[in-house]
Order: structure tokens, then C-alpha cells, then sequence
């Protein structure tokens, strides 16, 4: 995994000053990275991948590692968008961010009763937006199988926020 750690470009004081951002797009232009990113991701998933029936990401990274793993694990693919982006009848969730609220929809047909659900996106930090798709997705009657995240930044503690779920989180970083 230190192979793919390599392909991760760390930014200094981005968004802004204090924060290190890992940027994911150098991972993305690499063919090998790109593809074991996605091999290891579907290992990590484990026996559960056969039981998945649709895999659901969020805007805008989740769209790339998500209809990927669909793709792999034979399922099909669910966006879950900002606001009135999506053209038939949705269902929305608010939820907290660090500095304000956000928002999440999904169409109220996009998930149903007993749907085996596979959340993917590239990166779990504080878990609120994660949280907010679990809950939607429950909210329409699917079961989260499992949540699966390129990296995971550890001390965020976003794991928490999805208790009670399976998290595999291919690359981690502790500070």
C-alpha cells in the first residue's frame, strides 16, 4: 500500500493554512495505481461483494471509484447528488459539516426495501457525509452492506459516525 501512498500528492495549507490535503488525481492519472485502487478495493469488500446489489457514491469523487466498483462486483450504480441536480422526484437529507450544513439527494426510486447497498467513496475524514448517505439509503429501505474509502484520515474519527457498519478504508493516515 506504501506503492499507492506514493502516488498521493500531499498539498500543504489547502483549502486553507493548517490543512494538508492528499490529492487523489495523481493516483488517478496512473494507470497501475489507478487500477490495484480498485482491485484492492474489491478484495476489501471480502465475501460480502456477492451480496451487493447496487453500489452508491457521492458527488463528485464517489463518481469515480463508485460505478468502478459496480462494475467489478456486477451491481449496479447509484448517484447521490447536491441539490436539484438530479431530474426525477428525490428524496434530501441535511447534515452538519464543520462549518455549516450541506445537502444530499438521491432519487426516491434509486434505492429499495432489502437492496443491498455498497457506499464507495474516495475519502472518509469526520464521517458526515458518509453518515448522511447511510441514512438515506436506510431511509429508502436498503442495507448498508458496507462503506468502502480510498483513504481514511484516522484522526478525524469518522469510523465512529458509521457504527454499527463496515468500513474498509484502503489507505490510512494517522495525523
Amino acid at each position: 500500500m506504501e506503492n499507492l501512498k506514493s502516488l498521493i500528492r500531499e498539498v500543504p495549507d489547502f483549502p486553507k493554512p493548517g490543512i494538508l490535503f492528499y490529492d487523489i488525481t495523481t493516483l488517478l492519472k496512473h494507470p497501475h495505481g489507478l487500477r490495484t485502487t480498485i482491485d484492492r478495493l474489491t478484495e476489501l469488500i471480502g465475501p460480502e461483494a456477492h451480496r451487493i446489489d447496487t453500489v452508491v457514491g457521492m458527488e463528485a469523487r464517489g463518481f469515480i471509484f463508485a460505478p468502478a466498483l459496480a462494475y467489478r462486483l456486477g451491481a449496479g450504480f447509484v448517484p447521490i447528488r447536491k441539490p436539484r441536480k438530479l431530474p426525477a422526484e428525490t428524496v434530501s437529507i441535511e447534515y452538519d459539516l464543520e462549518y455549516g450544513t450541506d445537502t444530499l439527494e438521491i432519487h426516491k426510486d434509486a434505492i429499495g426495501p432489502g437492496h443491498r447497498v455498497l457506499i464507495a467513496d474516495d475519502l472518509l475524514a469526520t464521517g458526515g457525509t458518509a453518515k448522511a448517505v447511510v441514512d438515506l439509503v436506510e431511509r429508502l429501505g436498503g442495507e448498508v452492506v458496507a462503506c468502502a474509502f480510498v483513504v481514511e484520515l484516522t484522526f478525524l474519527g469518522g469510523r465512529e459516525k458509521l457504527a454499527g457498519h463496515r468500513v474498509a478504508s484502503l489507505l490510512s493516515y494517522d495525523s
